[in-house]
């Protein structure tokens, strides 16, 4: 590992000191490293494949979000591995998409379900992934097939 200097102003070095503190960073430099983590993740290129988790809240009561949130998967279903659903109350649904597939087209589908009248309360989380093709054996012998590497 590669040791660095930074020159950091005491106002930015006291929300760094918060942050290790609230967070449970061993180090400044572990909170530090994070954080670029994050930045790196936030600027991946749109051709960078990536694993993603969607979650958002949205009023199911809404005349026809349902029937578009599911024909917006269903068109999108090579990006979709799986998503989850939690009734809230009695309007508020808590929904959990899996993404996967390059970072482009997975900010799109995002947003093209946030912006839905009646969804609120958004999140991706993009997480860079190596698409591989390999052979392996599952009991039937040799094939080659795609496997995401995180």
């Amino acid at each position: 590992m590669d040791r660095i200097t930074i020159t950091i102003d005491e106002e930015l070095l006291a929300m760094v000191d918060s942050l290790v503190a609230r967070k449970g960073y061993a180090s400044r430099s572990e909170a530090v490293r994070d954080l670029v983590r994050a930045a790196t993740q936030r600027e991946t290129t749109p051709e960078r494949p990536c694993i993603a988790t969607l979650s958002y809240v949205y009023d199911h009561a809404v005349r026809g979000l349902a029937q578009r949130l599911a024909r917006t998967y269903h068109d999108h279903h090579d990006l979709a591995v799986t998503t989850q659903q939690l009734q809230l109350d009695h309007h508020a649904r808590l929904e959990i998409a899996v993404l996967r597939g390059p970072s482009g087209a997975v900010r799109r589908l995002a947003d093209s379900i946030t912006s839905q009248r009646g969804v609120r309360h958004h999140a991706l989380h993009l997480v860079p992934a190596q698409l591989e093709e390999t052979r392996h054996d599952h009991g039937a012998g040799a094939h080659r097939h795609l496997h995401v590497h995180a």
